[in-house]
């Protein structure tokens, strides 16, 4: 894909006039879809498409357009001009844009990924041997996702990243269910092998009476996964340079009154790990890593393009929220926690999750698929559905016991338009009082 971008954008940015400024971004995937339901194989097909976003500019008006690609060079450039023609008549019907900003020094290069992904027969294969016995429901999603980038003014970019996820359910009845996940840039049949084994030993457990425990303050582990959903939440404005300025960002009380997150924890954008481009729609190239939160105290945050127009600081991101978070793995074998967590509440995953109050950062949310009550250090039975209510100032903060030394890979499943290219790395989180309500 890469050399029929480079030629594509060749034949297009050539077409320019005068003062004109003309940003394309490409973006593209060749990609493989296994659904499963029932242990059987339910749906399968391959996918490879391919779109340009097109942004005209010309003083401080720009116009944009996106257009599907075919694959074929002719077609594609025949088209690609037509919409340059139709970006230059809308152009001089918009206003002019203060915050406009874009890269007007060309920095080249390229990233290009390793392909090591399993082979699909086998990743199949084995997905299949997971469910025998059981009812497996899952998604498998393996391919290369692309991204390139090309201006007027002489720059080009490339990027390629082969990331795979297998997600699934072993499903028991009614809303019991052990969901789970293995992904990453390379498979392994022993951590492949531990993920099923685990979910079959929870699976188990959910045959046993479910219980229901008071609201009140449990000790508390959050999986992964867990962890991931409260970290999307405080995403949604808490990192961003906007948010912070206009401070609407939900860390505020780290801004303003020097609050902190226990020392432990060290959060990061982590491009040069993830799956995102390490380049912007503008052009601006992305550092490796952004320290956001540094042992516990707010370091940083993300910068967009706009923004950074706005604030006058530099660019660092495409937009202010994590695309390739990362936390810091801890101090706790993974293999340690239901020891550590002696009796109380194992959550492998929490749902509609949303901000009881901003300021605090106080989030609410429920638990979700297969929670456990745990006694004398073994999961002695399933758990109904609970409503928690906790900030992260003292769910990550004062009462943050051990994160898990080992950090799982956990991609965005979503498929809307394409393959979602966000990620976190993440480990488990040991917490201690942590508040139910329900």
């Amino acid at each position: 894909m890469q050399e029929a971008f480079y030629g594509l954008a060749d034949e297009v940015l050539a077409g320019t006039r005068g003062e004109e400024v003309l940003l394309l971004s490409f973006s593209g995937e060749e990609s493989d879809f296994v659904r499963f339901n029932r242990s059987r194989i339910r749906q399968a097909g391959s996918v490879c498409q391919r779109e340009l976003a097109m942004e005209l500019i010309l003083g401080r008006r720009h116009v944009r357009s996106v257009c599907t690609l075919s694959g074929d060079a002719g077609i594609d450039g025949r088209r690609c001009q037509a919409v340059l023609g139709e970006l230059r008549e809308r152009l001089p019907h918009v206003p002019e844009d203060p915050h406009l900003l874009y890269a007007t020094e060309p920095r080249s290069g390229q990233t290009l990924g390793t392909d090591r992904l399993p082979d699909a027969a086998d990743a199949v294969d084995a997905a299949l041997a997971a469910g025998e016995g059981r009812d497996l429901v899952g998604l498998l999603a393996r391919g290369g996702v692309f991204a390139g980038f090309a201006n007027s003014l002489g720059q080009r970019n490339w990027f390629s990243s082969y990331p795979f996820n297998l997600g699934w359910s072993f499903y028991h009845a009614a809303d019991k269910a052990v969901k789970t996940a293995y992904a990453g840039f390379e498979w392994s049949d022993e951590q492949f092998a531990r993920k099923v084994d685990a979910a079959a030993e929870q699976l188990e457990v959910l045959s046993r009476p479910a219980r229901t425990i008071e609201p009140g303050e449990y000790r508390v582990y959050l999986a992964p996964d867990a962890l991931r959903e409260v970290m999307d939440i405080l995403s949604w404005g808490g990192f961003g340079l906007k948010a912070h300025r206009t401070k609407s960002t939900s860390l505020l009380k780290m801004i303003e009154q020097g609050a902190t997150l226990a020392p432990a924890v060290t959060v990061s954008e982590n491009t040069a790990e993830g799956m995102s481009a390490n380049f912007t729609a503008a052009g601006f190239l992305k550092p490796d890593r952004v320290m956001l939160i540094d042992a516990g105290r707010l370091t940083g945050c993300l910068v967009s393009p706009r923004s950074a127009k706005e604030y006058g600081v530099e660019c660092n991101a495409e937009a202010e929220h994590p695309v390739s978070l990362d936390i810091a793995a801890g101090d706790l074998a993974t293999g340690d926690v239901l020891g550590k967590l002696d009796t109380g509440v194992y959550v492998n995953q929490l749902w509609y999750l949303n901000y009881s109050d901003v300021p605090a950062c106080r989030i609410t949310g429920m638990t979700r698929f297969a929670t456990f009550w745990v006694e004398g250090g073994r999961i002695a039975a399933p758990l109904n559905v609970m409503r928690f209510d906790e900030t992260v100032y003292r769910a990550l903060g004062e009462h943050l016991l051990h994160l898990t030394a080992e950090r799982d890979f956990i991609p965005a499943d979503e498929t809307y338009g394409g393959r979602s290219t966000r990620s976190a790395r993440l480990p488990g989180a040991l917490i201690d009082r942590f508040r139910f309500t329900l």
